[in-house]
């Protein structure tokens, strides 16, 4: 069974919400939609205070070459653009709308009719993503319509579709995979089409036999589309992880997959694609799983951007008595979040409840110099020794330990047997290593 060649760990699944079905989550009275959505610069507000909008309308411009659109959830009225705290804990730009009804922009087809003739040329499918504001949904939230302009000199051969999800907790690709896979295996041919490449492999970890099935069932209607069953292996759903398992490839330190002839893509943005190019629909709501091992209905919802994270808790039951910690995502590259009070985004996969203890963290020891976080890294790092240097702000030896190639999946930090913070060092590392190679550039 495939899988990457350097490093990795195998953490619990704790995949208990895979039997439950996408259920669709109630319109909220309001919603407060964030300007910052994706990997990149703010987009800029096109509706004022007042303005009356429909679901599916252009309400931010990304004007910025890593930016994205930003299309209303909801028909209502602009409350007003203000601050609104996001998953961050920071206070950044957001469009506050009241809701009104649920009266769509008359573009949208709302049909639940499966159109597989694909009729935009490669061009045309570049454009439509980008305006409709397609973006990564694993979790990095890259502006989708930038993976599909291959630079010049560069030659793209293959389209990986990453349905991993090797996030313990998370079910929302796996439940998509299960329940829209004619439109998935739709929005990988867009995607060939607009990457203009023959082969997709769509990459799915053995733990999910029901999806790799099904599938594989359906890819024989569609010329070029594989279905890789791999080992399971965290964190094989990173682009470098998955490119290494699927093609046998490995994409050079600081360098892009283009590099190496592929291009990966989420299997909900696959989906996304299909939706936005297919039937007009920009992306305005995804799948988020809820769970927990104290959660009374953990299950994966599909939910409307700018819908408060309190909300999705109340659905899947309430906030248990025993919440020592939430998360935004998985419990390994995840997010703390400091409130309940912050609207769900493009790239909120999951909400993960930790009870008390399970929230805890060990009080660190000293290095017992056991090495094992360096076997674990799956980018051949040695994570004791970047932390270290962090710790004592030697910003130059983080650099040379290249820093900037962890993907901050947290083995290192899981593995870890005296309980050392050593992705907290080095985050803080790639953060300052990143402000002087800015600074650097502009001498």
């Amino acid at each position: 069974m495939k899988t990457f060649k350097i490093g990795g760990v195998h953490p619990p699944e704790n995949k208990l919400s895979t039997d439950r079905p996408i259920e669709v989550l109630a319109i909220p009275a309001q919603v407060i939609i964030p300007l910052s959505q994706s990997l990149g610069a703010p987009s800029v507000p096109v509706v004022n205070k007042g303005d009356a909008v429909k679901v599916g309308q252009l309400i931010a411009k990304g004007e910025a070459f890593i930016s994205s659109n930003i299309h209303s959830s909801v028909s209502g009225k602009v409350l007003k653009i203000d601050e609104a705290m996001d998953q961050s804990g920071y206070r950044r730009q957001a469009i506050f709308i009241t809701v009104e009804g649920d009266e769509w922009m008359e573009d949208i087809d709302r049909s639940a009719e499966l159109k597989k003739e694909i009729t935009l040329t490669k061009e045309e499918i570049v454009s439509k993503v980008k305006e409709l504001g397609i973006v990564g949904l694993g979790g990095a939230t890259f502006p989708s319509h930038v993976k599909l302009m291959v630079p010049t000199g560069k030659k793209a051969e293959v389209l990986i579709l990453n349905g991993v999800e090797c996030e313990p907790y998370l079910t929302a690709d796996h439940r998509l995979m299960l329940e829209k896979g004619e439109e998935l295996m739709v929005g990988i041919k867009i995607l060939m089409k607009g990457l203009d490449v023959k082969r997709a492999v769509i990459g799915i970890e053995n733990n999910k036999l029901d999806a790799i099935g099904h599938l594989k069932n359906i890819a024989k209607d569609f010329d070029g589309i594989e279905v890789e069953a791999l080992k399971v292996q965290y964190p094989q759903g990173g682009e470098k992880q998955l490119i290494d398992a699927v093609l046998r490839r490995q994409v050079p330190s600081g360098k892009l997959p283009i590099e190496v002839g592929a291009v990966v893509h989420n299997v909900g943005t696959a989906f996304a694609v299909y939706e936005a190019v297919q039937k007009n629909k920009p992306l305005f709501e995804r799948v988020v799983t809820v769970t927990g091992k104290n959660v009374k209905n953990p299950g994966n919802f599909m939910v409307r951007v700018g819908t408060s994270i309190n909300e999705l808790i109340e659905k899947a039951g309430g906030l248990p008595e025993d919440t020592g910690k939430i998360v935004s995502g998985g419990p390994m590259m995840g997010k703390a979040l400091n409130s309940v009070d912050v609207p769900v985004v493009k790239g909120t996969s999951g909400i993960l409840l930790f009870k008390e203890k399970e929230a805890r963290r060990v009080d660190p020891t000293n290095c017992i110099r056991c090495g094992k976080c360096i076997t674990v890294c799956p980018m051949g790092l040695e994570p004791v020794l970047l932390a270290q240097y962090a710790e004592l702000e030697m910003w130059e030896n983080v650099e040379a330990e290249r820093a900037l190639d962890c993907i901050e999946c947290g083995s290192c930090q899981y593995t870890c047997p005296a309980g050392r913070p050593l992705l907290d060092y080095i985050r803080l590392g790639k953060f300052r290593v990143g402000q002087i190679i800015r600074n650097r550039s502009k001498k």
